[in-house]
């Protein structure tokens, strides 16, 4: 068996393993869960009143959005619902303009106070609680475990005709092949991409956090050079 697959039976998982009322009753860390958000007012609803009431079971300690000078109320909907919101160019103002998602969230660790932090997104539809669980989950039972990546099904709009399969496209053309081809020992993480990832402070606070949207494949391929293999989980949130 390579090292490869040998990763992938040992540091998969399924959200299943980690409902919410184990995680509440296995924690030992503070858990801070962060929403960088803009303009998506039609779905950060239901994410924040999961999020919340996931808080209020004892499961999560901190639910934050940033937000990037949303004008269609994003900020101001995530607030009455419970969540602690702030915008993205209050945060760390000295270190310049805010350059995209990746300083987003980098500079989001400011103000979030966990042991534990997960970065989910905002423009999810279907929400639920396992988006959080289970990217968390692996990092409370495996404390080896420095950093979880999620990956799901992706389905793909042609018109008003969804498909089932079919959608991350440029993750299986693009990301996954260039891992392959740079960082072998990374082929098999499923979705590079995916914007739903959680990790240790204590890592986190260490690594750089490459501006825009490159910032998922970096702290990827940087966990993997300072921490290794071993130190990186996968879930699947179907």
């Amino acid at each position: 068996m390579s090292a490869v697959q040998s990763w992938y039976r040992s540091n998969s998982f399924d959200h299943r393993d980690f409902p919410a009322g184990w995680l509440a009753a296995e924690r030992s860390d503070s858990i801070s869960v962060c929403v960088p958000a803009r303009e998506t007012a039609e779905t950060i609803g239901p994410i924040v009143q999961t999020l919340v009431s996931l808080r209020e079971r004892g499961v999560l300690d901190q639910v934050v959005v940033v937000d990037a000078g949303s004008v269609d109320g994003t900020a101001a909907l995530a607030a009455s619902l419970g969540a602690e919101v702030h915008q993205d160019v209050d945060l760390l103002p000295e270190t310049g303009p805010v350059l995209g998602k990746g300083d987003a969230i980098w500079r989001a660790l400011s103000v979030l106070t966990g042991d534990l932090v997960c970065f989910l997104d905002s423009d999810t539809a279907d929400f639920g609680e396992h988006f959080a669980c289970g990217l968390l989950g692996p990092l409370v039972a495996r404390p080896e475990l420095s950093y979880v990546k999620a990956f799901y099904r992706r389905p793909f709009r042609v018109g008003e005709v969804v498909l089932a399969d079919g959608g991350g496209r440029v993750n299986e053309l693009v990301a996954r092949p260039l891992l392959s081809m740079f960082y072998p020992e990374l082929a098999g993480v499923r979705q590079p991409l995916a914007g739903e990832m959680a990790g240790r402070r204590e890592r986190l606070e260490r690594l750089p956090f490459a501006c825009g949207y490159a910032v998922e494949t970096g702290l990827l391929i940087d966990v993997y050079r300072e921490a290794g293999l071993a130190a990186i989980a996968q879930v699947d949130l179907d």
